[in-house]
This record gives C-alpha cells, structure tokens and sequence, in this order.
C-alpha cells in the first residue's frame, strides 16, 4: 500500500516538471562548437542536462551491478551504442521514434531496477544497447554542426559523460540498493514513473 502511494506521488510530481527538464532532440539548435575541448566539455556535461538521459544512464548502472555478471557489459554495451546513434546524428541520419524509445527506455529500465529482474549478460547488454541507440542519435541530433576534431571531442565527451553516470549507478546499486532493497524498489518506481509520464506526454 505504501508503494503504491509513493508511486502515484511520484507520477505526480514529475507530472508537474517543466518539458525543458527532459533532453529533446534539437535542443540546442545544431549550434557547432568549433574547438575539440569546447566540444568534449560541452558533450561531457550534456547527458547531466536531461531527467531522461540521467535516469536512463544511473538505471542501467544500478541494474547491472545488481543483476548482471559481470556488471561491467550491458554498460560498456551501452557506451557502444551510445556512440553509434550519436555517429548517426552527427551524420544527420533520421532515426525514427527516437523520443518515444528514450521514454520507453527509462520506464523499461526503471521496473528493471525495481523488481531487480535478472537476465544473460548477453541480453541485458543487447536491451542496454538498442535504448542506447537512441540516445545516442538524441545526442547526435543536438550537437550537430560539429566538425573534423570537434566531432571527436563530442564524441570522447558523450562516452565520458555517460560512463560516469554509469559507475555512479554501479555504485549506487552495488554499495546502498543491495543493501537496502527498499531503495532500489524506491528508486526503480521513481525512474518508471518518470519514464510513464514522458510516454503520456508524447501521446
């Protein structure tokens, strides 16, 4: 009954966050950063910039660390595919229903933390994958215009970004949630609720 409760207060709250707070392709306008360390900063800081991407990333790390061996795949797996979709938009690739599937990764992977479900490193690496995928093309999209060695400092700046929230999950997950299992409910249905708001939003 308490789960509950926290859940539709959660579903809630994040009904009333501004859009601005989610990362949306196009946000920042295809303005280009010319330089390769304005670039990796940039890139760097950007998967911190939106609830989806920051959720979906610290999930991804918590589920791993309490569910998948070694923990290390389906975030490496991620790091990947991140690049990939963001290869993709750099190269001004049209990828189809990106937005819906970022939602649908941070419902997805926020019940995963929750009931801690538990799969072969091999497909939890493949599902970390596709949704990686599409953030990666979301990210891709936002800071096209970049060129030559500010390319590739978008680049090192993403998987940068993105590992780094993926050790905090794994840290998170492996040194609090595995503990204390009542968080990792907590923080699973806060990620879910989150991820079921930006689909009711899209709809």
């Amino acid at each position: 009954m308490k789960f509950n409760k926290f859940l539709a207060a959660t579903t809630a709250a994040a009904t009333a966050l501004p859009l601005s707070a989610f990362a949306h392709v196009g946000a920042d306008g295809g303005a280009g950063h010319h330089h390769f360390l304005d670039s990796l900063t940039h890139a760097f800081a950007h998967p911190f910039t939106g609830l989806d991407h920051l959720a979906a990333m610290l999930a991804v790390g918590a589920w791993s660390a309490l569910t998948v061996t070694p923990a290390w795949r389906a975030p490496a797996a991620f790091v990947a595919l991140l690049l990939a979709g963001a290869l993709a938009g750099f190269a001004g690739l049209w990828v189809p229903g990106v937005e819906p599937m970022i939602a649908a990764s941070v419902l997805v992977l926020g019940l995963l933390v929750a009931v801690q479900k538990k799969m072969p490193w091999i497909l939890a690496a493949a599902l970390a994958g596709v949704f990686a995928f599409f953030h990666g093309a979301a990210h891709g999209f936002e800071l096209a215009g970049d060129s030559g060695w500010a390319t590739v400092g978008a680049l090192v700046g993403i998987a940068l970004g993105s590992g780094l929230l993926h050790i905090t999950g794994m840290v998170l997950g492996k040194a609090v949630m595995q503990r204390h299992q009542w968080l990792a409910k907590l923080g699973g249905a806060a990620t879910a609720a989150l991820g079921a708001v930006m689909l009711m939003r899209l709809a």
